[in-house]
């Protein structure tokens, strides 16, 4: 088996380098991505749940946004045969939105996260990475480093806020 490169760097086409670029794109970055959107989910819903209460979509969301996200849910009510994102609408959107409630609502999070302005600065850092990796692309080894930093500081902003507020999944 051929060792783990991008496979669109090859001079020749091998199937066996696909399989192990995937491989290696999966085990290396996906899952630090999985983990930092679905985090920056829960602390969203965590965070407006308890300063807004549970109906904190319809108030702090921007109507455009929920459209968005009730488009994106119809689809998949329309196709039941396939798996759902979830069942709060926060499943329904893409990391840019997450950084555009945040920016909405930084008020609310400012308690939480001091400098709002830099963290959501460093969600855009990763958005384009991250990106690339959602269309089955491979990251460089600059957008690689980026999403381990930014995955290890998610860790820690949850581990702090698991102390501070009671998380809780949408």
């Amino acid at each position: 088996m051929p060792a783990a490169s991008d496979f669109r760097l090859a001079s020749a086409f091998d199937l066996s380098r696909v399989d192990t670029s995937g491989r290696n794109v999966g085990r290396s970055v996906y899952w630090k991505l999985y983990v930092i959107e679905n985090v920056m989910r829960v602390i969203i819903h965590s965070v407006l749940s308890t300063q807004l209460g549970p109906n904190w979509w319809s108030l702090a969301v921007d109507a455009t946004l929920q459209k968005k996200a009730q488009r994106f849910r119809s689809t998949y009510t329309s196709s039941p045969w396939h798996s759902s994102p979830g069942t709060h609408e926060i499943y329904y959107i893409d990391l840019a939105d997450l950084n555009e409630i945040v920016r909405a609502n930084s008020n609310h999070f400012l308690p939480i996260i001091p400098d709002v302005d830099q963290w959501m600065a460093r969600v855009e850092q990763v958005r384009l990475p991250r990106n690339v990796v959602a269309h089955m692309n491979w990251p460089n080894q600059t957008d690689r480093q980026r999403i381990d930093v930014f995955y290890k500081d998610v860790r820690l902003l949850a581990a702090h806020l698991a102390v501070s507020l009671q998380l809780s999944t949408p």
